[in-house]
């Protein structure tokens, strides 16, 4: 495998990562929002009171949110998108942590 096509199958790999974060992610907030947890991030909680419904805006942020790792696909950020993604899996560990410490 040439290195052109090593990196090239590294970066897709992180965004197959990062979509599967934001699914998790996605999930999390859910779990939060059915046990009456309040958003922590202002633009998401934005989104959810000014859409028709939570899980729409929710919905609708996430798409957002995968069009911006999309894009940073296509310019072969993958460090960016590396460095996103170890974000999202410490606040989807704080997001598990936090619903497993509340339902006890």
């Amino acid at each position: 495998m040439t290195e052109r096509a090593t990196r090239w199958s590294a970066l897709t790999s992180s965004l197959i990562l990062f979509s599967y974060f934001q699914l998790l992610d996605l999930l999390t907030t859910v779990g939060f929002l059915i046990h009456g947890v309040k958003e922590g991030n202002p633009l998401v909680r934005f989104a959810l009171l000014a859409a028709p419904n939570p899980l729409v805006g929710l919905v609708i942020v996430k798409i957002v949110a995968m069009a911006i790792g999309f894009y940073c696909w296509r310019l072969r950020r993958q460090q960016l998108l590396g460095r996103i993604n170890v974000l999202f899996g410490a606040l989807i560990s704080w997001n598990m942590c936090a619903l497993i410490v509340g339902s006890i």
